[in-house]
């Protein structure tokens, strides 16, 4: 009887695990199906660790069945396919600068992004890492007034600035110790959820580049119970970016894992790449716990970019750990656009435009610019 039930829960945790694998391979939005995403590094340990008990138990026990394996392996084997570009068995998509000794000759710009988490007290924690990196750029996510405070009291030496303080979890401030043009704070998709755009000049020669700063809603119980807003926010700033003729860095919390569907689509859209391919998932959130991480900060770039550095930095009392990226233009080509993937994935893209959110703020763009409108079949 004992042996029966051990085969029940067993044979429960593999159907779970199996459905929470399969589930976002589907266009369903809902929060549990959108979900499943992120934990994709321990659901391939948990499929892992099932397999290695199913193995093992046969050989003493004679249980659980062999033929859970049939839904083991395929588990395992799909987890592990989409984690492994996040490894250094997967060849980099945006290449090493050559010399990390050519910061006077080269035009390099670093990044700082860090969600503070609004109720967080411990501000002297990002202040002292801000000092001690000392980033071009530091963009700051769920920054209230109180942190507005804090942090424009200890930057005085940071003289370009972009503040939109909200206590709803989703304020946002920049710094710059570059000057700062172009300055626009958008709500594309949702009142209260802004993004930042501003271009600056980096290196001896002055080079422009365009910055964007983001923090959609996620899909999450409290939050929004759909993804639909996040995932159209993101293809709106992937239209809007593949029509640019600058090199372009974008960076924050996207709410969404490296790995995900969706952001696979921003990445295929906007033509910009993923430091992190190649080399490590480099996971930000849950700070707290060590066994329940993953990649939800992001900073992407155009391949006018080669890596100097990008790296998880140190608990500043935050859910989320900020990551710092340092990065060197290669190569500048005025008037030539951002080039989409071939292998967009369509039916994703599709969907997502077609829908409530995305029709909307198609008709409200259409309306701003005095054109006429015509409901949806």
């Amino acid at each position: 009887q004992l042996l029966t039930m051990l085969n029940t829960v067993f044979g429960l945790l593999v159907l779970s695990l199996a459905l929470a694998t399969i589930a976002p391979s589907f266009n369903l939005r809902h929060w549990t199906i959108r979900a499943p995403e992120f934990p994709r590094i321990q659901y391939a340990v948990l499929a892992g660790i099932l397999l290695l008990v199913l193995l093992v138990s046969r050989q003493f026990l004679g249980a659980p069945s062999a033929w859970w394996s049939v839904f083991l392996v395929p588990t395992l084997c799909f987890q592990l396919y989409r984690i492994w570009p996040f490894t250094p068995l997967h060849a980099v998509e945006v290449a090493q600068a050559r010399d990390e000794h050519t910061n006077g000759r080269k035009a390099r710009v670093s990044v700082l992004s860090s969600n503070v988490l609004m109720e967080n007290r411990e501000a002297h924690r990002l202040i002292e890492l801000v000092h001690s990196m000392r980033p071009d750029i530091l963009i700051t996510l769920e920054t209230d007034t109180w942190w507005q405070e804090q942090l424009d009291a200890a930057l005085t030496d940071w003289p370009h600035r972009v503040a939109c303080p909200q206590d709803n979890l989703y304020g946002m401030h920049l710094y710059s110790q570059l000057p700062l043009a172009s300055v626009q704070v958008d709500y594309r998709v949702q009142d209260g959820i802004p993004s930042v755009t501003t271009t600056l000049d980096i290196g001896p020669n002055k080079q422009t580049i365009q910055l964007i700063a983001a923090h959609p809603k996620p899909p999450a119980p409290g939050e929004n119970t759909r993804s639909t807003e996040r995932d159209v926010e993101l293809l709106l700033i992937a239209d809007e970016i593949a029509t640019l003729d600058l090199p372009v860095i974008m960076a924050g919390d996207l709410n969404d894992t490296a790995w995900s569907r969706t952001t696979r689509l921003f990445l295929q859209v906007s033509g910009l790449l993923d430091p992190r391919i190649g080399r490590s998932p480099v996971n930000t959130f849950h700070a707290d716990y060590r066994l329940l991480r993953w990649p939800l900060d992001h900073v992407f770039v155009s391949p006018h970019f080669r890596l100097v550095r990008f790296q998880r930095m140190s608990h500043i009392g935050s859910d989320h750990f900020p990551v710092f990226a340092e990065l060197e233009l290669e190569t500048l080509t005025p008037g030539s656009e951002l080039k989409r993937s071939e292998d967009i994935d369509r039916e994703l893209e599709l969907d997502t435009r077609d829908t409530a959110v995305a029709n909307d703020r198609e008709n409200s763009l259409m309306q701003d610019s005095g054109e006429t409108t015509h409901p949806a079949a």
